[in-house]
């Protein structure tokens, strides 16, 4: 790899943060994310309001150290089953509104909610990743903590290199809020940081690094920087948190590291443990319960418990097919989603793997003493042949598992021109007596690379959607379609470009019943116009 002139790179960073000011349409206020050309040419809305019908089911058991489910992360609980116990929009004249995070990218992934109801999330740019805290309806920014550049922006910026930066899951794009409100995500210098947020006197508010824990004694960290643009060493990401049911900080990264910290200790070798899965790559964040930590690598499903020092031990180990190589639509070759804990006993973990012909939902037992022959409860093949996988987690609730299909969106350039995906939405159901499981129905609406949600309260699944336009308009929607039959409610415009894209984004529900998408240049917000 050639070296950049000082010269050179400034030039490569200017041609990098420029956009076209032809390519846009004014926005209504100096902070709005601006549509592209065409969006007075497309369905604003489409279909009828939506009345609330609740969907009985357990719900997900709240996790001691962890904000409130549907508060706490971006699949909002412990989990993993992205649920919410709130109604989200029912379509009833919806109006959006948007905020702009910064001059290019901004994209907010994981939304979280404080007590009070204010956002807490991380968003990212190419002058490196955001903690922001948000006023929940107006989106104005209230406070906000500057987190150190990714390596994979500073290749992006020096080498021109994007291939990494769009699927780049290190960094804080991954982090909870916890039991107190604070947010806790591992940051790219290989340290993991507990954030506070409090308010002055004079009313403003501001964050505090409430405790910080180093694993660069664990974990390689000779990586790409301003001040190291070409490392001769290893560089090893750390990729996501979680904390487990008694308190310890679980983490994974990129090269199949996984680890612990105990918070009641004080930073340091007696801390922090970890353990390497050898030849295995983690790109997924994981779940816990009180019965264990599943991890996904590209290889096998684990089922993990602390020793009583905290190294992480095995439970047990189940291989799926990963295919002969990634699919456009996945991050890597191996299964794209966080693993769901489920079942109407709380009994089961679910994946999806990575077969060549037609991807397959898998689902199996969590007890530890099940033997492995008898741990596979089903494998489901989902959506079409030689076109189908996904990068996102499914939604969990009850025995019932709804999956969407990614294949074909690779980054913010997938999808222009007014293209899309192939598409598909599936809900697989566990029987009853767990003798197997049976696909419920079948969707032909685009969700390209959403973490969808559902309302338990209204019985609406919530997805991120875009139709193929002979115009080349790319118009991004809200789109709302039954839990119970599939059948699609409503869809509302969010808005139309390259702006708009979510790229892996979730929509995530607040409290007050709005519900926000994550788009390439900000936040999105849909909330309904009358009561």
């Amino acid at each position: 790899m050639p070296r950049m002139s000082p010269r050179a790179l400034r030039r490569a960073l200017a041609l990098t943060l420029t956009v076209p000011a032809a390519s846009l349409a004014v926005p209504a206020h100096a902070d709005d994310i601006p549509k592209a050309p065409g969006h007075r040419l497309v369905e604003q809305y489409a279909g009828a309001p939506a009345t609330a019908a609740p969907v009985p089911g357990p719900t997900p058991p709240q996790h001691p150290y962890l904000a409130a489910n549907g508060r706490s992360g971006m699949h909002a609980d412990a989990a993993g089953s992205g649920t919410y116990p709130w109604n989200g929009p029912l379509g009833k004249k919806p109006k959006v509104s948007s905020e702009k995070m910064a001059a290019l990218g901004g994209e907010c992934a994981t939304v979280t909610f404080d007590k009070a109801g204010r956002i807490v999330t991380v968003c990212g740019t190419f002058t490196g990743f955001l903690v922001k805290l948000l006023d929940p309806t107006s989106m104005q920014t209230l406070a906000e903590y500057k987190l150190p550049q990714r390596p994979s922006t500073v290749e992006a910026i020096t080498r021109l290199d994007f291939s990494k930066i769009f699927k780049d899951t290190s960094g804080g794009a991954y982090s909870y809020l916890d039991n107190e409100d604070r947010l806790v995500l591992a940051d790219s210098r290989q340290h993991i940081v507990r954030l506070a947020h409090e308010q002055a006197a004079d009313g403003s508010w501001r964050f505090v690094v409430d405790k910080d824990w180093d694993l660069t004694a664990q974990v390689p960290h000779d990586c790409v920087s301003w001040t190291n643009l070409y490392p001769s060493g290893e560089c090893d990401p750390v990729t996501s948190v979680m904390p487990d049911w008694q308190g310890r900080i679980w983490w994974v990264t990129r090269q199949g590291r996984i680890g612990t910290v105990d918070p009641k200790s004080e930073s340091g070798s007696g801390a922090i443990r970890s353990i390497r899965l050898d030849g295995e790559e983690i790109q997924n964040s994981f779940t816990v319960a009180e019965d264990g930590v599943s991890i996904v690598s590209d290889h096998a499903l684990y089922s993990f418990k602390a020793a009583a020092d905290g190294t992480p031990e095995v439970q047990w180990r189940q291989t799926y097919d990963r295919g002969t190589g990634s699919k456009p639509g996945s991050v890597n070759q191996g299964s794209g989603t966080t693993p769901d804990l489920f079942g109407e006993h709380d009994e089961y973990v679910a994946i999806t793997d990575n077969a060549d012909d037609r991807m397959n939902v898998l689902v199996y037992r969590r007890d530890p003493r099940v033997p492995d022959d008898k741990r596979l409860v089903c494998k489901v093949p989902v959506f079409g042949s030689g076109a189908s996988t996904t990068d996102n987690s499914m939604i969990s609730h009850g025995n019932s598992l709804v999956v969407e299909n990614n294949y074909g969106y690779e980054n913010l350039t997938s999808l222009t021109f007014g293209r899309s995906v192939v598409g598909g939405v599936s809900r697989v159901d566990v029987r009853a007596d767990g003798s197997g499981c049976d696909t419920v129905w079948e969707s032909d609406v685009r969700s390209p690379s959403t973490v969808p949600k559902l309302s338990t309260a209204d019985g609406l699944v919530y997805l991120y959607t875009k139709e193929p336009n002979k115009l080349g308009i790319d118009a991004w929607y809200l789109t709302a379609v039954d839990f119970r039959t599939g059948e699609q409610k409503w869809k509302q415009l969010a808005g139309t470009g390259l702006a708009y894209d979510n790229n892996w984004a979730p929509v995530t529900l607040g409290p007050d019943g709005t519900a926000y998408v994550g788009v390439f240049n900000g936040l999105v917000a849909v909330r309904d116009g009358v009561s």
